[in-house]
């Protein structure tokens, strides 16, 4: 311990010396190396109606749909959105995704260490977490299940 202490050696030092350890894992993954991306984003617009918003999220199986203009994210809308909608009776035939989204969602960067997006998820109770670069286009996401894969947790 007094060695450490001397020596200013940091968790990330441990995790250089033990990359396939937990710690390490959770230190050196980034955001980008675990994300879905491509075609594995659930992407629609504010004008897609909310019934088949619901395809899409189906589909691409992560809990969630981001709505986007212009490739820039503007809001999700998720599981836990989908539950709340379906306790107040909403008309899934006729609502477009953008009157039912939440706005203004938490994100990350895909540079930012896959620990950053966990601590967040973990602060703001949320299972799913959209992917953005500095200009808030949408490059991919994640989920609790992507971080289980990734052996983070």
């Amino acid at each position: 311990v007094s060695l450490i202490s001397a020596n200013n050696f940091t968790a990330k030092d441990f995790a250089m010396s033990h990359p396939s350890g937990s710690l390490g894992r959770r230190l050196l993954t980034l955001v980008s190396s675990i994300m879905n991306s491509g075609d594995g984003i659930p992407i629609v617009s504010k004008e897609t109606l909310l019934i088949d918003s619901l395809l899409v999220m189906s589909e691409k199986a992560l809990g969630m749909v981001l709505v986007a203009e212009n490739e820039k994210l503007i809001g999700i809308f998720t599981d836990g959105d989908l539950r709340r909608a379906l306790e107040s009776n909403i008309d899934f035939q006729e609502l477009a995704i953008g009157d039912v989204m939440t706005k203004d969602c938490k994100s990350i960067e895909p540079q930012e260490p896959a620990l950053a997006a966990i601590q967040l998820m973990e602060r703001y109770s949320l299972n799913s977490l959209p992917v953005v670069d500095s200009s808030n286009k949408i490059v991919g996401a994640i989920n609790m299940h992507t971080l289980i894969q990734a052996k983070l947790f």
